[in-house]
């Protein structure tokens, strides 16, 4: 009777067992541990999150770029074909954060070989892109099948791009990370985080990012004042600088337009 060689003994079990793990992808969390860095408990459920929607409102400093950038290096690298689309205010803006996630695929030797590498944009031989874009609507037009779309700087990104670049996630059933500091009550991410509905959210003020030391902070706030300082490192929305009324006032002063009464009517 025959008898069948366990795999851990089979000469063949070790190198099977190798192959498994070589074509087993290391989740977010691993490759970051990978490329040196030791992620703060919410960057690591930033990375192992599966929801489709999540906004990021963040202090300055807190290493919301990074580990989003190496979000879309994972996606990139580990997921065949994916588009991963980077947007920001400004083309500068966008660049930063591309550097970041081409930072990581250096960092690990470049696993899959590149077709294309620029400061822009990158293509990797698996038909995975990386692309860099500045927040103009002209300039996004025309790329669909979107597997990650990521805002940076959100809050300072206009209601029309958002608007455009949405769907572009409606095929593919890509994702969308938008993260950003605070910049007013208004706009579609005070909206959107003030609603909420649909959008995992992350709030992480200076006082949760042990890079930033209390004396730091003290410092800063008496520079910049309490409201700067609240929305620049405790992720509160506050009024425009320059405005005479709150967001509230204008609205509770506001009524619906009604044209006037005809001729000859009043």
């Amino acid at each position: 009777m025959l008898q069948t060689v366990p795999q851990s003994t089979s000469v063949y079990g070790p190198l099977l067992a190798e192959y498994e793990q070589k074509l087993k992808p290391p989740t977010a969390v691993d490759l970051a541990r990978k490329v040196g860095l030791d992620p703060d408990p919410w960057q690591e459920e930033v990375l192992a999150s599966k929801a489709d929607k999540m906004l990021l409102n963040c202090s300055r400093q807190a290493g919301k770029s990074t580990i989003v950038s190496l979000l879309g290096a994972h996606t990139a690298i580990y997921d065949p074909g994916a588009l991963v689309l980077m947007l920001s205010p400004s083309l500068r803006q966008s660049q930063e954060i591309f550097r970041k996630s081409l930072a990581v695929y250096r960092e690990l030797g470049r696993p899959v070989a590149r077709t294309r590498e620029s400061a822009l944009q990158l293509e990797l031989e698996t038909g995975s892109r990386i692309v860099s874009l500045p927040g103009k609507e002209n300039t996004i037009r025309g790329f669909s099948g979107v597997r990650l779309l990521i805002v940076d700087e959100a809050a300072r990104v206009h209601d029309e791009l958002v608007k455009a670049v949405r769907p572009m996630l409606a095929v593919s059933g890509g994702r969308m990370v938008a993260l950003s500091t605070p910049f007013g009550k208004r706009g579609w991410f005070y909206e959107t985080w003030s609603n909420g509905e649909g959008w995992e959210q992350y709030k992480i003020p200076a006082t949760q990012c042990p890079r930033i030391s209390a004396e730091f902070l003290a410092e800063e706030r008496q520079a910049l004042g309490d409201k700067w300082f609240a929305q620049e490192y405790m992720c509160s929305f506050e009024e425009v600088d320059g405005s005479l009324f709150s967001i509230e006032q204008i609205e509770a002063m506001t009524e619906p337009w009604q044209p006037p009464p005809p001729l000859g009517l009043q």
